[in-house]
């Protein structure tokens, strides 16, 4: 797996929603994150950019799902259910692009990914309140 990557395509399970994206970090900085959403759906994510970012293929298949501030954008196939990506709260600027959506690329390529501590998002942080940016650390040891 080439970790400097710096362009992927990639698409959901049955095919119909096909993108590019823009990597900057490329593979590097793999993430989870502990929030609600998050805790359920179970992605490991990179960094892309929204400007960085085309649909080749399925626009009128991909739903979008928003909750809480309804800043953060969430989207998904609407005929196989497959999370693709999302325009993060953190920073819009920015999307979280699902690494098993990636052409050639798998969760279980990475054996340590740290996961975000988004049960308490940066973005609703106490002024003076002591905050931490990881919650923890997902390993994956494969069997021989």
């Amino acid at each position: 797996m080439d970790l400097d990557i710096h362009e992927a395509e990639g698409g959901c399970h049955c095919g119909t929603v096909r993108f590019r994206a823009v990597l900057p970090e490329g593979l590097r900085r793999p993430r989870r994150c502990n929030c609600s959403l998050c805790r359920m759906r179970g992605a490991v994510v990179v960094t892309g950019r929204l400007d960085g970012f085309t649909l080749l293929e399925g626009a009128e298949a991909l739903a979008l799902y928003q909750f809480n501030t309804r800043v953060a954008k969430h989207y998904f196939c609407s005929r196989c259910g497959i999370y693709t990506h999302h325009q993060r709260r953190s920073n819009p600027a920015q999307l979280g692009i699902n690494v098993a959506c990636l052409d050639g690329v798998s969760p279980f390529d990475f054996a340590e990914v740290p996961v975000n501590e988004g049960v308490r998002h940066p973005s609703d942080a106490v002024p003076g309140e002591a905050r931490r940016d990881l919650a923890g650390l997902l390993r994956f040891e494969p069997f021989d």
